[in-house]
């Protein structure tokens, strides 16, 4: 449990630094909010989620998919508020704004996805 879970954060923190890197290169307009803290709440709340879902695995096996779909309504929920000010109260003109800030989240979702449908497999 211990390894899935270090392959699992490690697997997190590298899609964090590639996709942050190259959508940092890529993007060639200043944008109206922190990249940055985009990334970084998707990362940080991709390794919450997994963590939680891996304990739960432990303990209720047959809920885990539910407790993702909850976890997810609560990820999306917790974006809205904390980037409520920088993200959703401007105007989001250039179209590289608005995909630089989607990017992250199906990037994120994807591996949660992905790795979580691995450990229902090894049940």
């Amino acid at each position: 449990m211990l390894k899935r879970i270090i392959i699992s954060v490690a697997i997190i923190i590298a899609a964090f630094f590639i996709s942050y890197g190259l959508n940092k290169s890529l993007v060639d307009i200043q944008l109206q909010y922190s990249l940055f803290s985009v990334y970084l709440f998707h990362a940080l709340s991709a390794i919450i989620v997994y963590l939680i879902i891996e304990f739960l695995f432990t303990k209720l096996p047959n809920q885990v998919g539910y407790a993702y779909l909850m976890l997810m309504c609560f990820k999306i929920g917790a974006f809205v508020l904390i980037f409520q000010k920088s993200v959703f109260a401007v105007e989001l003109e250039a179209l590289q704004e608005r995909i630089s800030l989607v990017v992250p989240l199906f990037i994120f979702l994807i591996i949660e996805a992905l790795l979580v449908g691995k450990l229902l497999t090894n049940k």
